[in-house]
């Protein structure tokens, strides 16, 4: 609770410098998600899922890739990556804490995780979540403006920070699923395989999510 409360107070005092000196968004350069490589590492693009208008309209993303990728003897792990240019003006990235319970699926487990990828220690939100008969892991993180996040409050509190200084507010979420299925190790292959696919794309992401 007083981590928390201190997280809290500083959001607090970010939104007066984020009200006051960042009404200017500079312009980021990067690659479209468009191109996202069908291939990483090891895993192989099964085709990309479209996300209709209405979803689209709901979450306010500027670039999203949402596609499923293979690996022989692994579960199919699905991806999505929703980006967005600004989120000064009400449009912001949706938490999948919200958007899950709300299609349906109810959180059984929930932590953060470490994951080694790209020579660094990433902090990743872990759930696993349950919809009748079916079970799946999910990783998911906040990436943009050079930052790997994966508390809330914290992403939230650098979005002002980084507005302010960096006249930026781009950034994005990264989610990775994989089901739980029993001919492919139950819970502990769907977590090896999302944790697998997680460490094969950090390197591929900072282009897309700068």
């Amino acid at each position: 609770m007083l981590t928390r409360a201190i997280v809290l107070s500083a959001l607090i005092g970010a939104a007066g410098i984020y009200g006051t000196r960042a009404q200017i968004e500079r312009p980021v350069q990067r690659e479209s998600l468009a191109t996202f490589p069908s291939d990483v590492s090891a895993w192989k693009s099964a085709g990309d899922i479209p996300l209709d208008d209405e979803v689209l309209g709901v979450l306010g993303v500027d670039d999203y890739v949402n596609r499923v990728y293979e690996h022989a003897g692994q579960p199919p792990v699905s991806l999505y990556i929703g980006y967005y240019n600004s989120q000064r003006q009400g449009d912001a990235i949706h938490s999948p804490q919200n958007c899950l319970p709300g299609a349906g699926w109810q959180p059984v487990e929930s932590g953060r995780i470490t994951l080694s990828a790209d020579g660094r220690a990433r902090p990743l939100n872990r759930y696993v979540i349950q919809k009748g008969i079916d079970t799946q892991v999910v990783l998911y993180w906040y990436q943009g403006r050079g930052r790997v996040i994966a508390n809330e409050y914290a992403n939230k509190l650098w979005l002002m920070v980084d507005a302010a200084r960096l006249h930026r507010s781009n950034g994005g979420l990264v989610r990775v699923i994989a089901p739980v299925r029993g001919a492919t190790g139950g819970l502990p292959g769907a977590d090896a395989a999302a944790a697998s696919f997680a460490r094969a794309l950090f390197p591929r992401l900072s282009t897309y999510l700068p």
